[in-house]
């Protein structure tokens, strides 16, 4: 089994708090992880998508008050939102009995309806804790195992798979998963060919800044249903809008975000490549890595970090500005797939505009060395590293 960072964090969660809540995208290991915790403290585990497990909780406050003493592990909880009002009284009663902490493990695949259930019923009582597919720390550290990464995506399934046949079978069953029996869960009835083929534009427009009427014009719908489209498939974890810088530069900035497919196994299996030969040879390379080396950089981010990317209609680009909590500052970090890391004007200009503390250039070798002055060469492993230290 592959070490989760995430362990530590969920561990220290429920030292802290009667419920936590691991929040992640379906295969990305939320079930391992919580089974691996449940193990050391003789947890109860129960499948809400499994109908004999449903049936226990048909009395579900008589049943949970039998369980006051052990950690319960309650997975897919969006099947039972129900579940929410019947926990706020279970925690308060175990409280005034001294259970203070520890008491549920909650795992959801949709971040906006387990947010909003739980955010209803349970302020004050539960913690959340994202889980992202796996990254460059935790998947391995030669560039063999961060290539693999990459080609293959962060879900373990796919990542582990035997072959690289295997695995992007596995990845269009997922997506074929998705967009059959889950999407349909979570908002209005989409025709699943109609989300497939935004869900690959997507995948071709990899980080290009969002056009909603141009994507509507491709599927004969209305730019306000692309939107909602989108919002859904943000709010599955499956895409990420990273937002433009808005401070007050002097300068005329680019308004609209840029969208990416937030797993890289997921834009290759969209786009039809199965292996590393077929992505090299593909436009979406270059967009593939930068969307991969942003995902990795912010799974390792401390909290109360912001992400934004600067454009001026000048030309002065920053691929990722991140806003760190405390004394940090502003990082601003150019991404290259190359070996040979090198800092276009446009960036230099962009850094002074925002006032970086830091800069960096992420590319593709290992070695750490200055560029020009207050920029360093970088490889994503050693900088995320560098973030999750923090």
């Amino acid at each position: 089994m592959i070490a989760r960072r995430a362990f530590r964090t969920i561990e220290q969660a429920l030292q802290r708090q009667a419920a936590v809540a691991v929040i992640g995208p379906r295969q990305v290991g939320k079930t391992t992880l919580a089974l691996e915790i449940g193990r050391s403290r003789d947890a109860l585990y129960l499948d809400l998508e499994s109908r004999g497990d449903r049936a226990k909780l048909a009395e579900p406050e008589l049943f949970l008050r039998q369980y006051e003493d052990r950690l319960v592990i309650l997975d897919e909880i969006h099947r039972t939102p129900e579940l929410f009002q019947v926990l706020r009284g279970v925690i308060d009663e175990g409280r005034r009995r001294g259970k203070r902490t520890g008491r549920f493990l909650i795992l959801g695949s949709a971040a906006i309806d387990l947010l909003r259930q739980s955010g209803e019923s349970l302020a004050g009582r539960i913690e959340y804790v994202d889980l992202n597919p796996l990254d460059v720390l935790e998947a391995g550290t030669d560039m063999a195992a961060a290539t693999g990464l990459w080609v293959r995506g962060g879900l373990p399934d796919s990542f582990l798979a035997p072959s690289d046949t295997d695995s992007f079978a596995f990845r269009r069953n997922f997506i074929r998963t998705y967009l059959e029996r889950d999407v349909p869960q979570f908002g209005p009835r989409i025709p699943s060919e109609t989300l497939e083929r935004l869900w690959t534009m997507l995948a071709h427009g990899q980080g290009t800044l969002l056009n909603a009427s141009k994507l509507a014009a491709g599927l004969s719908v209305s730019a306000p249903t692309v939107t909602s489209y989108i919002d859904l498939l943000v709010d599955l974890l499956l895409v990420r809008r990273l937002r433009p810088f808005h401070g007050n530069t002097g300068k005329r900035l680019v308004r609209s975000p840029k969208v990416y497919v937030r797993d890289s196994g997921l834009v290759h299996a969209l786009l039809g490549l199965g292996d590393y030969n077929e992505l090299a040879g593909h436009p979406v390379v270059g967009a593939s890595w930068e969307g991969f080396v942003i995902e990795n950089l912010l799974a390792a981010t401390p909290d109360r970090t912001t992400a934004s990317f600067y454009r001026t209609s000048a030309g002065a680009e920053i691929d990722l500005l991140l806003e760190l909590p405390g004394r940090q500052g502003r990082w601003a970090i150019e991404i290259k797939r190359s070996t040979a890391a090198r800092a276009e004007r446009g960036f230099h200009n962009a850094r002074q505009d925002v006032e970086a503390k830091r800069s960096f250039v992420v590319y593709g070798g290992d070695e750490r060395y200055v560029i020009s002055n207050g920029v360093e060469a970088i490889g994503l492993r050693e900088l995320a590293a560098e973030l999750a230290a923090m």
